[in-house]
């Protein structure tokens, strides 16, 4: 779906991560440039090597580990972008609403392609691919719903426990995948969830984003703390207020999309 929507980031609460850094592209009436992407860089950010990020055409297939798409991330600060894609579009944004945590994930990879040069990818990375495009973060002040993710008891958590999911749970998007598809969400959205236990009353829940970053980043930068097994998948238009035909009960019943527990 390569057609421009003005507007996009209104279309759905899922993308309110990304509202604020996101504003000045989606009022346009046609795709942007990289020099509009690049404008959006202000302030700069930085790699976690101390580069300052920019936003650049897609080269071909590189020679050297050093032009590796990552690599060139980590020592130079360019992020490689097709325009009129939403894929990366999403990427861009995503690193404008979480740049702390994009640059530790991009750091975690360069670390591991400068260990194993051409050789096969590792279980680190596939967990931090997984968590970079198709993430979300479930922010938790109870444990006893978070328990109700792991074990799969979806119309539990999303329907009987509603009033507590709304007061106690905030739900996150973080991979750029994840919002491509959001623009055309279909039964079987799902997300890698990443669960993490805040306290109420410290604003995570109400206003998540930009304290969120750093905590990410500090256990991102954690490489061996992820594993793509410990990501529990969220189904995601079960998330009240997040796709309207979750106001019945009746919808928790597909259980080829909400998935029963684990016998």
């Amino acid at each position: 779906m390569d057609e421009w929507q003005q507007n996009f980031l209104d279309s759905s609460p899922m993308f309110e991560p990304l509202r604020g850094v996101g504003a000045a592209l989606a009022k346009l009436d046609r795709w942007p440039t990289l020099e509009e992407y690049n404008a959006l860089l202000n302030p700069p950010i930085y790699t976690a090597s101390g580069v300052e990020l920019s936003f650049v055409p897609q080269a071909g297939k590189p020679a050297h580990m050093e032009g590796k798409y990552e690599a060139r991330i980590y020592l130079n600060g360019e992020v490689q972008t097709r325009t009129e894609n939403w894929h990366d579009l999403f990427n861009a944004l995503v690193w404008l609403a979480f740049p702390r945590t994009k640059a530790a994930i991009n750091a975690r990879h360069f670390e591991a392609i400068s260990q194993s040069g051409e050789g096969n990818r590792g279980k680190i990375q596939d967990a931090l691919t997984l968590f970079d495009e198709s993430g979300i973060v479930v922010l938790h002040a109870d444990d006893e719903l978070a328990g109700l993710i792991r074990d799969f008891r979806w119309k539990e958590l999303f329907w009987k426990r509603r009033q507590a999911v709304t007061e106690r749970m905030k739900f996150v998007l973080f991979g750029h995948s994840l919002y491509e598809k959001a623009l055309r969400p279909y039964a079987g959205f799902t997300g890698k969830g990443l669960l993490v236990r805040v306290e109420a009353g410290q604003g995570m829940l109400e206003q998540p984003t930009g304290v969120l970053d750093p905590l990410l980043a500090e256990r991102l930068a954690q490489g061996e703390s992820l594993t793509s097994r410990g990501l529990s998948p969220v189904p995601l238009l079960g998330v009240p207020g997040w796709w309207e035909g979750n106001e019945c009960p009746e919808f928790y019943g597909n259980t080829a999309y909400f998935r029963l527990p684990k016998k």
